[in-house]
């Protein structure tokens, strides 16, 4: 029970405080060698020659220093181990707390330009200290602090190994892992590789988190008793918002250099003096020696700035290992405390923050398809499993196959033959081991592809070796012939199942386009096997619909007129979004049907469709667009029927929807938002693509009103001939790579409709560079990935 328990709260603060522990980790990886970047960044202004006189004394600095600057100094910082340029702070204006500062030779007194780079950095430390967002930020980066404290214990405890004294268990990575079983190898090995770095970091973190936390940690590990440090915790954070005001202190450089040379030695490598914002205070000098123990390794001196007595000294050597570690919690907070490489070290560790929330979400919703898939199967039609049943596996694209699939199954059924359906996505190792008889329904998808939801059975199945002897089967193949790899991914299929010993009933039966002789062969030779009949024509008969009109949608394009056609329903006809409407050209079944996709809802009273009207390379007309967009009276009856495509209905629930799509695509993109709109559902994200805003931006009215109503979230719009650079929705895409991992990471689905050539490829090509090869096959698996191309 406390195990579920933690392993809740692990991912609960994992996707709520990670995204803001992954900006804390590379913000804070930049900024620890800010030194570093600087100088090299800048060597004619963060470099100086040494010069063997050494550099010159503090009250020869501040005179050169204040003539040049007209400004009074308050602190200086010099550090004589390298050729590196000193720091000096000038009094702030009044109500200030902090004056400006600048680089400064130590060796001449002259004032150094400002570097390159320096805002960038001073962003970077008030991303990882506050988010760049005051006091608010402070509390949730500081809320995070603790999250991370958490995931470190948490994660330990959650991942405790049987063979916990392994260290191979522990620490090494199996590369050959794939998917989820990979990306939980990279969250917890290389999260137990970082503990150590994140607990240092987030416990001393807290150090300026929290006061509560700061007056503890120092009531534990200070030598001063508890009333010393508590009344100075107190006038701290009585002080913390006023600056402190009066007359200006008054400074002998000569007497506080002196009282330093003698309280520090020969060993003086460098020195940081802070004079009191006001006269009556004493001077701080931090001091470093040559055999420190780490570069933060400080000594302390408070003296008074006008005789330059000595008050209090306090020497690091002298202090005991737990007052040590208080005077370093910056050094072993940044890892300096172990020297150059705890640096690295520990930049490395917060550099890798975001990996383990982007692991921990991609297992997160990992988690969530597969509790989606049993919920969907558990509500499935029921079907019945074991060795006797027909196992009939289908692939399908456009939604034809998984309909042939079913009815195969009804075929069967009718004949009292026990059968389960399954996508070919569900069809494991294990399933085709137990199955004696199995028929599998498959489309090949472009030229020789296997359907998007098919790809991830290719790929864990047809490159295997399975012992399957006792499976009789049969194929049925979906294609199109004017591909070269016809019916490509059925035949490779065929192949593999013929390799690893199963027996084919009959030969595969290639369908080209719905033939109807080779789907009535299909039903005859199952018949023939099993004792089923051959039921009714696999196809409702086409109907009667009447033109009722048609608009040019890109008056003035210089790409082909797109027209908006309108046709009369006959009575009784029903469609869903994302369904299809075959059209018979001039009437003529023989010349063959012309798939388009359904631009409009049974509730608009008229079946839209979005046509581009092609012409070809000798000019004439397209055979399908030329009939509807130029040759078709208006009022003309029209032969045509609706075809279920349920790979492009909408999702279930109220999942996110990512649309892209181009040109005439936006038929299939419309009918899926005005479904969505009319259920109420509002987080609907579009991406369109065509040639120019001023003539090609088709349903403009339409979509920028559902833009201002709220029933699109968002519309990014790609005009390719709009400027110097072509730009793609792919292009758009990619530009909102961060939002796009935001919607993906809320469970959105992605829907692409429009050219396979160019668009298709190019837009799935961005969603891979985004999300992975991984991602896209999950997505594609969980039927989150969907495309209706052409």
């Amino acid at each position: 029970m406390l195990k579920k328990i933690l392993f809740q709260l692990h991912w609960f603060f994992g996707i709520t405080a990670g995204l803001v522990l992954a900006l804390m980790g590379i913000t804070g990886a930049l900024y620890a060698f800010e030194g570093e970047i600087l100088r090299a960044l800048n060597p004619d202004v963060l470099r100086v020659q040494v010069r063997e006189a050494g550099p010159l004394a503090p009250a020869e600095l501040v005179g050169k220093i204040e003539a040049a600057a007209g400004k009074t100094v308050s602190g200086l910082w010099v550090d004589t181990r390298a050729d590196s340029a000193a720091r000096v702070f000038f009094t702030p204006p009044p109500g200030e707390r902090r004056g400006p500062m600048r680089f400064f030779d130590p060796y001449t007194g002259e004032l150094l330009g400002q570097p390159t780079g320096e805002p960038f950095f001073r962003l970077m430390l008030q991303l990882h200290r506050f988010l760049a967002m005051g006091d608010s930020g402070k509390q949730i980066t500081a809320a995070s602090t603790l999250a991370l404290v958490f995931f470190c214990l948490s994660g330990l405890y959650l991942r405790w190994p049987r063979q916990a004294l392994n260290w191979r268990t522990w620490l090494t990575l199996d590369w050959a892992k794939k998917g989820r079983a990979f990306n939980w190898d990279l969250h917890a090995v290389f999260g137990t590789w970082a503990l150590l770095f994140y607990l240092c970091a987030s416990l001393t973190g807290l150090y300026w988190s929290y006061d509560w936390y700061k007056d503890g940690l120092t009531r534990l590990l200070s030598d001063s008793p508890a009333g010393q440090h508590e009344g100075k915790s107190a006038e701290r954070r009585g002080g913390r918002d006023e600056a402190p005001s009066g007359p200006a202190p008054t400074v002998d450089y000569h007497a506080v250099w002196q009282s330093v040379q003698q309280a520090a030695g020969p060993q003086l490598v460098a020195w940081n003096l802070r004079l009191p914002p006001v006269a009556g205070e004493p001077a701080t000098v931090f001091y470093l020696l040559e055999d420190a123990a780490h570069p933060r390794a400080l000594n302390q001196l408070r003296l008074d700035p006008l005789s330059g007595q000595v008050k209090q000294h306090e020497r690091y050597g002298d202090k005991s290992f737990k007052a040590q570690l208080l005077a370093s919690v910056y050094a072993l907070h940044v890892g300096e405390y172990f020297g150059m490489p705890g640096r690295i070290l520990m930049a490395l560790a917060s550099g890798l923050m975001p990996l383990f929330f982007i692991t921990g979400w991609l297992l997160y919703l990992d988690r969530r398809r597969k509790k989606r898939a049993a919920q969907a199967a558990r509500g499935a039609v029921a079907t019945q499993g074991g060795a006797e049943s027909w196992l009939i596996g289908f692939a399908s694209q456009s939604g034809l196959a998984e309909q042939l699939a079913w009815r195969t199954a009804g075929q069967l059924q009718a004949a009292g033959l026990p059968v389960q359906v399954q996508p070919l996505a569900r069809v494991d190792e294990q399933a085709l081991r137990q199955a004696n008889r199995a028929l599998f329904v498959v489309s090949t998808f472009g030229d020789g592809e296997a359907p998007d939801t098919a790809r991830g059975f290719e790929r864990k199945l047809l490159g295997s070796q399975l012992a399957l002897g006792e499976l009789s089967y049969a194929v049925l193949a979906l294609g199109d012939r004017q591909y070269q790899q016809f019916c490509g991914f059925a035949r490779r299929l065929h192949d593999w199942l013929d390799r690893q010993g199963a027996r084919s009933l009959f030969a595969p039966v290639e369908v080209d386009n719905g033939d109807q002789a080779a789907l009535a062969s299909w039903q005859q030779q199952l018949g023939e096997l099993t004792g089923a009949a051959v039921l009714a024509p696999v196809e409702q008969p086409f109907g009667e619909w009447r033109l009722l009109g048609r608009e040019c949608l890109n008056p003035g394009s210089s790409g082909a007129p797109t027209f908006l056609v309108r046709l009369q329903m006959p009575a009784g006809a029903h469609w869903q979004a994302g369904d299809l409407l075959e059209v018979l050209p001039r009437n003529e079944a023989e010349l063959g049907a012309r798939d388009y996709s359904i631009a409009s809802l049974p509730r608009d009273g008229a079946l839209e469709l979005i046509v581009r009207l092609e012409r070809r390379s000798d000019g004439s007309l397209g055979l399908g667009s030329g009939w509807l967009c130029d040759e078709a009276r208006i009022d003309q009856p029209l032969l045509a029927r609706v075809r279920r495509h349920a790979g492009f209905h909408a999702p279930q629930g109220d999942c996110p929807l990512l649309l892209i799509g181009n040109g005439s695509g936006l038929a299939g993109l419309r009918s899926l938002l005005k479904e969505r709109i009319a259920a109420g559902r509002q987080r609907n994200w579009l991406l369109f693509g065509e040639r120019n805003a001023a003539h090609d931006f088709y349903c403009r009215d339409e979509l920028q009103g559902w833009l201002t109503q709220g029933d699109l979230a968002r519309l990014d719009l790609a005009f390719s001939r709009d400027q110097a650079a072509k730009v793609y929705v792919q292009d758009r895409l990619r530009e909102a790579a961060d939002e796009l991992l935001r919607w993906v990471d809320a469970g959105a689905a992605i829907y692409v409709c429009g050219s396979l050539q160019g668009m298709a490829g190019g837009v799935d090509q961005t969603l891979r560079e985004v999300l992975g090869d991984t991602g896209i096959e999950q997505l594609q698996e969980a039927g989150l990935y969907r495309r209706d191309v052409y």
